[in-house]
């Protein structure tokens, strides 16, 4: 039982560092309005991909996994909302 918390942890650290890797690029994109790089096809992708981690996170009940993939699903969510509303700017 003693390493499946050490491995939690090291599962919440990679957690963390991931998720907080892609919110800059969700704050600029909000600052700036710019969304000429963000690539809808890719947003779409990883916005589903992302779902599927949230979903087989539940299904493990890894709280790693749960907790990234819930920050990540909405970070996602809002890149693709602004390169929708966006787009024409």
């Amino acid at each position: 039982m003693e390493n499946l918390d050490y491995i939690e942890i090291i599962g919440l650290c990679a957690a963390v560092l991931t998720t907080a890797a892609f919110l800059p690029q969700v704050y600029k994109t909000w600052k700036t309005k710019d969304v000429s790089s963000l690539s809808l096809p890719m947003l779409t992708m990883f916005f589903i991909g992302v779902v599927l981690w949230l979903i087989y996170g539940f299904l493990l009940n890894r709280p790693a996994l749960i907790f990234a993939n819930s920050i990540t699903c909405v970070s996602a969510f809002l890149l693709f909302y602004f390169k929708i509303k966006y787009r024409n700017r």
